[in-house]
């Protein structure tokens, strides 16, 4: 008994001299899971430091709780959920470490990161804040038997060649006098994160991978713009997309035949389709004019260690661990989302698996050609004033194009104007 009481006194006197960080993950379940994982792999191997995991607080957005937790001063040591879109907010509130004051920053990066992505990440002081960690490419997922029976061998690579398929997918399939299976649909609410997928990527895919702003000023390639609306009013005016909101999963059950979304529905239809259910995926549709590499908006969520860390050596210390080559297998096979990595599809640690995933292999080389969102100032708020005009023009076609995209621009200017 005395050697035990020993032992038990050792052993906590041993945890009280550990230095511990704290890590936030995103609440999803599965990358909770795959950070339990990690940590506890960690908490093993590592001697002096320990990580204390905790899943990002509730809220109404992940933004939103870590900006809460900034002004509270309990803000994690790192947190792996970072948006790219409010990194700037965290820089002027000096929330944020900066991450190339460590020796081997440069090293680390550049051996993982390629150079572009890296450079867009670059805070406007010249120091960068945050890890690009991962992408989720926005594609076209489709139902392959729905496509085939109307006749249709590939999926439409333009505007003309979707809209076309759509007036022979769309269609009342039980002879009740009502449509029942549809092109595809979209969430109309006008709510900023909704627009990530069909305007935004859009836009992003006509434009040709321009984002709304260029070196923090706005500049919006109207004629995409004008296409984007253009398309999707197209979409609703015939009713290849319901003016509606649909209850359930609509593509699960065949109700539509195309959805754009990322690698992460892979995991979910697996576990949850009936076995009768083909689909694929293909980047989305361009212009009818359109030449050149197809864009789509990437999901992009990095990396950050935040400046009122205790330890920020040992924090750095974890984050390479959570970005090392063992760690971005495991984010692939387990959680399938895209790492951001050098050559990740020629990489022979790699090969097998994307060779045994052909649907993520997509994704990975989409991954290629993404851009994010704009690190400026009410990002959220600009996005609200897209919904706006996309309800308007697109859904309901109260305006022409144009008009949408005019006034879209007016508005945002206003609101930059305002918030100065």
């Amino acid at each position: 008994m005395i050697g035990c009481a020993n032992g038990e006194e050792e052993r906590v006197e041993s945890e009280q001299h550990l230095k511990t960080i704290t890590y936030w993950s995103s609440p999803n379940p599965q990358e909770y899971e795959l950070a339990k994982q990690l940590v506890e792999e960690w908490n093993t191997q590592q001697n002096g430091v320990r990580v204390k995991l905790q899943a990002l607080p509730a809220g109404q957005s992940s933004e939103e709780v870590l900006l809460s937790a900034m002004v509270a001063g309990t803000t994690p040591d790192v947190c792996s959920n970072i948006w790219p879109g409010i990194t700037n907010d965290f820089i002027r509130a000096n929330g944020l470490y900066a991450l190339d004051s460590f020796e081997d920053y440069e090293q680390v990066m550049g051996e993982r990161v390629p150079e572009d992505i890296l450079e867009s990440v670059k805070a406007k002081d010249g120091h960068t804040y945050q890890v690009p960690w991962k992408t989720n490419p926005i594609m076209a997922q489709y139902n392959t038997k729905i496509f085939r029976d109307a006749g249709i061998d590939e999926f439409p690579e333009t505007y003309s060649e979707f809209l076309e398929a759509a007036s022979k997918i769309t269609k009342d399939t039980d002879g009740d006098g009502r449509v029942d299976q549809w092109m595809g649909y979209r969430d109309i609410r006008p709510i900023w994160w909704q627009r990530y997928y069909d305007y935004y990527t859009s836009y992003i895919t006509a434009s040709g991978g321009k984002t709304l702003f260029s070196q923090g000023e706005l500049n919006i390639d109207e004629q995409a713009s004008n296409e984007v609306f253009r398309f999707y009013q197209q979409m609703y005016e015939n009713g290849y997309f319901p003016q509606s909101t649909m209850q359930g999963n609509a593509f699960l059950y065949n109700r539509i035949a195309v959805e754009f979304t990322g690698p992460w529905n892979i995991s979910f239809l697996e576990r949850n389709a009936p076995k009768s259910l083909e689909y694929n995926f293909a980047p989305l549709p361009v212009p009818d004019n359109y030449e050149g590499e197809v864009y789509t908006y990437g999901d992009h969520k990095n990396i950050a260690i935040f400046s009122n860390t205790k330890y920020p050596r040992e924090s750095w210390e974890f984050v390479k661990f959570l970005i090392s080559k063992e760690a971005d297998y495991r984010l692939l096979s387990f959680a399938s989302q895209i790492p951001i990595r050098k050559g990740l599809l020629t990489d022979p640690d790699f090969v097998s698996f994307f060779n045994e995933n052909p649907k993520l292999a997509q994704f990975a080389r989409q991954a290629a050609f993404t851009r994010g969102v704009d690190s400026v100032r009410d990002f959220k708020e600009i996005l609200d004033a897209v919904s706006r005009y996309y309800e308007k023009a697109s859904v309901y076609g109260k305006m022409s194009p144009e008009e949408a995209t005019r006034d879209m621009i007016a508005a945002i200017e206003i609101l930059r104007e305002w918030n100065r």
